[in-house]
Formats: C-alpha cells, structure tokens, sequence
C-alpha cells in the first residue's frame, strides 16, 4: 500500500499470531447490531471454524440471530472465544466452543464428533479459520511457514470437510471462506493467497461432485476486512492505511460479509453451487 494513502485505522501491531480481537482499536463490528433476522436457519445447526473473532465471530451471531445452533472452533484464544459464547447464546440457541489446532485431521474428526454429540447431525459448515504471514519475497518463505500456512488454512479445510460430508444430508450447505488475494494476489502474501486460490477451485470441484447428493458448496472471498489477523501480520504504518486502496477507500467490517455467509446457507440460495461472493469495497475480480 501507497505511503500516500489516506489513514483509515489507529495504528497498532500486536505481536502474537493469531491476534486478539479484545486488543483491537476500534473493534470490529461483529456483533450484528440492527441486523432483521427473518428466522431463516432455525431448527439448523452449524459447524464454524475459527468462530472466535473477526469474519468467523460475526458469522456465528448472524447465524444464532436466524436460529441456527452453532458449535465453533478457534485455536486458543480462550478470551475471545467466550465473548463469542455469550453473544451467540443470547439469541437463545445452543452454543459449544472447541479449542484445538484445525491443521491436525485428529482435531477435524474430534469436532464432528462433538457436533454429532450436541446437536445430531450437522447442516451448515463454515470453514473459516486462517493464518497469514508476511513475507517480502519468496525467498523468505521457509517450508516450515509454507506447510503450516497450508496446514491451517487448506488441509485443515479439507478434513473438516471430509469427516463432515458424512453426516450431512439433502439441503446441507457447505461455504468456504477464500480471499480477494486469490484473484488479485499480494506481493507480501504469497503462500497465503496460494492457499486461498486452492480453496476456489476445492470449492468448484467439490460442489459438482456433492450437488447430486443435495448439499451445496459456495465460497465468500473477503477483501480488506478489519479482523484481529491484520494487526498481527502487518506493521503500524501498514496497518494504519488498511482498506484505503479499495473503491470504498477504507476496511470492510465483519457484519458486512458475514450477511454472505447466511444468504449461502439459507434457502435463499438454493439454486447457486460452486459461486464465489465478494464482499471485497468495490474491486471488481474474475470470479
């Protein structure tokens, strides 16, 4: 991003990956304040990884707000993760937390399981969770960093969705959450975006291999959203100039995709398998 482009954020970094929602000035808006439900997820339940904060936070309390019971994974942000709890079971649904490390495939088979247990069956999984680091060049990327980005953001996905598919029937949705970087790419994220471009095509390929069976696979691909990953990959200055590059010229929120994610796993979306939506500020991608 351009040193010349206007501020849109305080600046801030925090040094531990994942980022903390809690540190974050100003918060997102996650909470789905004013948001008109209309009822159109009750009696579900979904699965939703990396539900602690940000994009994943948002998207389990639009979903409790349209009656969707939701058991969410997030790796061990125990602070955060709570206040999630509390904002989803104030819809008045059911609501589980599991910690864990979505890269392992034992963790993927141990949140159906716990799916399975609460709730009996599973009819929506987001497969949201994510890790990014910058890297200035590709020489710079290690294979420790190139499998583990892989690990959490594709592998992860895939298990989910292999241990899941089971245990899902006629009507199932499935939504996988890519990235304007998979279309547009980015020059400090190079394995990160990689990663978001396998999940379009697992996307593509998947929805034509289950959409006989009934259930649906479609993606969102976020572009600038002001979730706890952004001040713990970039620097101050970075961060400060978030967004400004877009039409819109500033970040998106949280509770302005999250909207995508209850329109793909309602009814309202019945005839689309293998799309891609792109709350992105305006960029206009191939997708």
């Amino acid at each position: 991003m351009s040193a010349t482009s206007p501020q849109t954020l305080p600046p801030q970094h925090q040094e531990r990956q994942p980022g903390r929602q809690g540190a974050m000035r100003p918060p997102p808006r996650g909470e789905q304040r004013g948001y008109l439900a209309a009822g159109k997820l009750k009696g579900k339940c979904a699965l939703v990884t990396g539900g602690d904060s940000g994009i994943g936070r948002s998207v389990c309390v639009a979903f409790a707000k349209e009656g969707a019971d939701v058991l969410f994974a997030y790796l061990e942000e125990r602070e955060d993760a709570r206040e999630t709890e509390a904002l989803v079971r104030k819809e008045g649904v059911r609501c589980v937390s599991v910690a864990g490390d979505i890269g392992e495939s034992a963790h993927a088979r141990e949140l159906v399981r716990q799916a399975l247990d609460e709730f009996g069956r599973i009819d929506v999984l987001v497969n949201n969770a994510a890790e990014q680091h910058v890297a200035r060049k590709l020489e710079d990327i290690d294979q420790e960093q190139l499998e583990r980005t892989f690990r959490s953001n594709f592998f992860g996905l895939f298990h989910l969705t292999r241990e899941a598919l089971p245990h899902m029937g006629e009507g199932g949705s499935i939504i996988n959450t890519a990235s304007v970087t998979a279309y547009r790419g980015n020059p400090v994220l190079i394995d990160y975006s990689a990663t978001k471009g396998a999940i379009v095509a697992f996307t593509r390929s998947l929805s034509q291999s289950v959409v006989e069976r009934g259930i649906r696979v479609n993606a969102v691909a976020p572009g600038p959203i002001w979730t706890p990953l952004i001040p713990a990959s970039f620097d101050e200055e970075s961060v400060a100039r978030f967004g400004a590059d877009t039409p819109m010229k500033r970040p998106g929120q949280p509770d302005e995709v999250a909207p995508c994610y209850v329109f793909l796993a309602s009814d309202d979306s019945s005839y689309m398998a293998g799309q891609v939506l792109h709350p992105n500020g305006g960029q206009i991608v191939a997708g």
